[in-house]
């Protein structure tokens, strides 16, 4: 899994007809966690806003986590995060 920081969202008009109703969030992984420094565009099903620490499955966990097995997806936000120890200054 990785933690990332919600930054921003995408609206798609035309999509993948398995894509529609579907939210998208702009992720931005935390660096300081040892994940990669690019930003992550992720299916969004639990409802998390902009500024919110978040979850993300990525690969078929993804799909599974979001229920959506034969959909076009390949990150997804499965939580969004409270507090946590040994996370850093978020």
């Amino acid at each position: 899994m990785i933690v990332g920081k919600v930054v921003g969202t995408i609206v798609s008009t035309r999509k993948n007809e398995k894509l529609i109703g579907s939210k998208f969030m702009v992720v931005e992984p935390i660096e300081k966690l040892g994940n990669p420094e690019e930003k992550i565009v992720a299916i969004d099903n639990v409802g998390a806003g902009i500024g919110e620490v978040v979850l993300i499955a990525t690969g078929s966990a993804a799909r599974i986590g979001c229920d959506m097995n034969d959909a076009p997806v390949d990150a997804a936000i499965v939580g969004i995060i409270d507090n946590g120890i040994g996370l850093p200054e978020l």
